[in-house]
């Protein structure tokens, strides 16, 4: 689930951070600058391990703050394919079962990776609360068979999962410029619409052992 990752940054200190020891004031910044943020192909960062190597400071002209390059280990999220992870439900939708783990939220199970047969229900009808069917509470259900006929299991929001890795997604968020100010105007609004996660795990249950916990371990 989490790796340690070599990387190199070059990082800045100002002046009134100088009477402090270098290391702290190194480690401080990098921890403002990577914790809780997803980087491009590594994964979630979440904390720095060590330091392995300072190079030279330097001072530029116009700039009182000394510049290093530091070659450091960072604690990253970034679970491999085929891990087993646990979490809890967070939605559910047409996409398929939405999962959090806690610090990260990004995980969804499509339909096709459920236990087969199912099928998504509204827990109360939605002109019944007043809202669209977008809105109104959604649970997926396993309609497991057995010799007395079928039961329905429902994906209750809040329960415990147990799930399979078997894929991932990295989108790169990063700004770029428009091309014309029309463009920039038009893609704004798109971008607040389609706004997608940095990093996304896909999940499987598709198998004996995998769901809901309360599945395998109530008699």
């Amino acid at each position: 689930m989490f790796v340690l990752v070599e990387m190199t940054d070059t990082v800045r200190i100002p002046p009134w951070q100088f009477e402090r020891k270098l290391n702290e004031s190194i480690a401080e910044e990098l921890n403002k600058k990577l914790a809780n943020k997803v980087v491009y192909n590594v994964g979630l960062c979440i904390c720095l391990y060590d330091i392995t190597k300072l190079e030279d400071s330097y001072i530029f002209p116009g700039d009182g703050a000394s510049h290093t390059k530091v070659h450091f280990r960072y604690v990253v999220f970034h679970p491999f394919l085929d891990e087993i992870l646990i979490g809890q439900i967070k939605s559910c939708s047409q996409d398929g079962v939405h999962v959090s783990i806690g610090f990260f939220d990004d995980i969804v199970i499509p339909p096709e990776s459920l236990q087969q047969p199912a099928k998504l229900i509204f827990t109360v009808p939605p002109l019944t609360l007043g809202l669209a069917s977008d809105e109104a509470e959604q649970v997926w259900v396993w309609e497991y068979e057995t010799e007395e006929g079928a039961h329905d299991l429902y994906m209750d929001i809040g329960e415990e999962i147990r799930f399979r890795v078997v894929d991932e997604t990295f989108v790169d968020t990063s700004p770029t410029g428009p091309s014309s100010a029309e463009a920039s105007t038009a893609s704004a609004t798109e971008e607040v619409q389609k706004k997608e996660a940095p990093y996304t795990l896909v999940g499987s249950i598709s198998e004996p052992g995998l769901g809901l916990l309360s599945w395998w371990t109530n008699s």
